[in-house]
């Protein structure tokens, strides 16, 4: 009975693997990453007169590392000042708001003013701060930058003309970059799993017709599609994604910018990198037993809505991986371990590299340019990283599928 048990657990974990791995197949073969340009022309300078009012908002707590370069960025952007509201959304409860206090003196000197915005509590976390701040404002755009997002000068027109471009897109997202990701080995890991998903994953996903991530910065909302869709909301960890599903289920599209990319900095060890998982984790499965229903109802093409379930059910992987880990394991216990076993794990192992490589190749060669011994060199790091991370958070991302409101943890940053 219990080897059976223990064979039907490892066979079911194994397929929802395969079918993720499956999935990330169909969008690498639809993403054509090379005909994305990287190199895209500067807009033109926004006629004062016809320039469409623009908000900025920097969601902060517990940032005074990062909050003063954060408001330099933003008020070095490019557009007619009396069309641009720059917002520091600050739940800090801790010295932040004095750093902040003193950046938004020295600036206003310099004529660029700053709303800086407080609330008694946190309630709705980061989505209950940029509600809040959207409430205040008119605008009929909205940037969001976290603390730590470093955007060039122009990007407020490059997200202006792309929105312009597409009446029917809810936002635009842009591709970023880890400034620090030389900082180490798990910054340069980090670097080479968003250069896939910006290079594969979600290019993939727009040519499948379905919604894509909003990565909760680094892009701009259409004022007009956030209220459509129903506001932000804080009933789950990722607002970001929650609003980018519920906006794509109303007929919003997106677009997306991979060039010139916003700098910020990647968790430069494992217990910053797990904290900030985790959050995203729990968000992702709160997000998939909320708007799984709303995917399949959706009226979208059946390639599109098995992309965004793949999407929301990501996080799947981690606790199936530790189930297989598990069963293996106690068959081979059970039975002893043989030549099957041998098998199994040489078969495990290749398929991990065969796909590794698939995704994640075509992008670093693209954008990096380095050579095949140090791309193979941050690879090796990846399995073993991402089998921490399952072991660490498995737990975590089951009960996030049967447990209520879950406090915003915020992912510790350097500000260097």
């Amino acid at each position: 009975m219990i080897p059976a048990l223990v064979e039907a657990a490892g066979a079911l974990a194994a397929l929802v693997l395969l079918a993720l791995a499956t999935q990330h197949l169909l969008l690498a073969r639809r993403a054509e990453p090379d005909a994305a340009p990287l190199e895209a022309a500067e807009p033109p300078q926004p006629d004062p007169a016809d320039a469409p009012k623009l908000l900025v908002q920097v969601p902060v707590y517990n940032e005074p590392a990062s909050v003063a370069g954060a408001l330099a960025a933003a008020a070095a952007l490019d557009w007619p000042r009396d069309r641009l509201t720059i917002q520091l959304l600050d739940d800090s409860t801790d010295d932040t708001g004095t750093v902040a206090g003193a950046a938004i003196a020295a600036l206003a000197e310099k004529g660029i003013a700053i709303e800086h915005l407080t609330r008694s509590g946190r309630d709705g976390f980061k989505a209950g701060a940029l509600a809040a701040g959207l409430a205040r404002s008119d605008a009929a755009f909205v940037a969001v930058l976290d603390a730590d997002f470093r955007p060039p000068r122009d990007w407020l027109r490059r997200a202006v003309a792309a929105l312009e471009q597409d009446p029917g897109a809810a936002f635009v997202q842009f591709r970023f970059e880890f400034a620090n990701r030389e900082q180490n080995w798990m910054t340069r890991v980090q670097q080479l799993t968003v250069d896939a998903h910006f290079l594969l994953e979600q290019p993939g996903r727009l040519a499948l017709g379905g919604p894509i991530q909003f990565n909760g910065t680094a892009g701009m909302w259409r004022r007009a599609a956030i209220a459509d869709a129903g506001g932000w909301s804080a009933d789950t960890l990722a607002e970001d994604l929650d609003l980018a599903i519920r906006a794509f289920a109303r007929g919003w599209r997106a677009r997306l910018v991979l060039a010139p990319p916003v700098l910020c900095e990647a968790p430069a060890d494992a217990a910053s990198w797990r904290v900030q998982q985790q959050r995203w984790s729990k968000g992702f499965v709160q997000v998939a037993v909320k708007s799984l229903p709303r995917i399949w109802t959706a009226g979208w093409p059946l390639p599109a809505r098995l992309a965004a379930t793949q999407l929301v059910c990501l996080q799947a992987a981690f606790p199936c991986l530790v189930v297989a880990a598990v069963a293996f394991c106690l068959d081979g216990t059970i039975r002893g371990f043989g030549a099957g076993h041998a098998a199994i794990l040489l078969a495990a192992a290749a398929l991990t590299v065969f796909f590794a490589v698939l995704l994640t190749w075509p992008a670093h060669r693209r954008l990096r340019g380095g050579g095949v011994f140090r791309y193979a060199v941050v690879l090796a790091s990846l399995p073993p990283l991402f089998a921490y991370l399952a072991a660490a958070n498995s737990a975590a991302i089951v009960a996030a599928a049967f447990r209520g409101r879950q406090d915003f943890v915020r992912t510790p940053k350097s500000g260097s």
